[in-house]
């Protein structure tokens, strides 16, 4: 893939969303905090909750040891309550097995248990896991290279918004990778990512615009609106 991003830039990019939607999760999952309460008590009230078995409160334990909030940083620690939540079907634990299975925090890196945790997550609708199993898909990464099952996958996370996923599938429909050759179907999906600030997406767009004839540019736009609408709360 010429211009896809490598796995290293996106993986750091996932780190960022990853890390922002983390931070929030021991807050979120106790409640807006007391500033009354001591410090830690927000963590202690979750550890409860976890130990009695609570899927959202281990997944949110997990987010806590990962990231030191409220008790001292140990991934080995967020890997064991990520493995709890996820095992009774809690898709974000799913995910974050996966993510500590492809980069080996917590636990020895397996590619081949981060994709059968990606799937998990993905099947439940896991807009993160659908572009981590994708990417699995179209690399080769702990799976047999599948571009058509890439495609499928990215195509699930872009549907939700998810910028990379959007690039991604217009970019294999602008080249025919795992899918027929269909640019207005490229630029399309490069005209949404590009709208997010993609630069890959704003190239392949361009590249798109310069093969299409302006009634199939229309319809393109017209059909990348309507998931853009779709997308934006009302």
């Amino acid at each position: 893939m010429k211009s896809q991003r490598n796995g290293a830039a996106a993986a750091y990019l996932g780190v960022i969303l990853i890390t922002m939607v983390r931070l929030s999760i021991c807050t979120a999952y106790s409640g807006q905090p007391d500033q009354n309460k001591p410090a830690g008590q927000d963590f202690k009230e979750i550890q409860a909750k976890a130990i009695k078995g609570d899927a959202g409160a281990q997944y949110a334990l997990g987010v806590c040891y990962g990231y030191g909030k409220g008790v001292a940083k140990n991934e080995v620690e967020a890997a064991k309550w990520y493995r709890k939540a996820a095992e009774q079907g809690n898709a974000d634990a799913q995910y974050s097995m996966g993510w500590c299975y492809q980069n080996g925090e917590g636990v020895e890196g397996a590619t081949t248990e981060a994709v059968k945790w990606y799937r998990k997550a993905a099947e439940h609708g896991h807009i993160l896991a659908q572009y981590s199993l994708g990417w699995c898909c179209q690399n080769g990464t702990g799976i047999n290279k599948n571009l058509a099952e890439a495609v499928q996958w990215f195509t699930k996370a872009a549907e939700q918004g998810h910028a990379d996923a959007q690039y991604s599938v217009g970019w294999c429909y602008g080249n025919g990778q795992g899918v027929a050759t269909n640019c207005v179907e490229a630029y399309k999906w490069a005209v949404l990512a590009a709208g997010q600030g993609y630069e890959d997406a704003r190239k392949l767009r361009d590249d798109m615009e310069r093969r299409l004839k302006p009634d199939q540019i229309a319809e393109a736009r017209r059909l990348a609106e309507a998931i853009k609408s779709r997308l934006t709360p009302p």
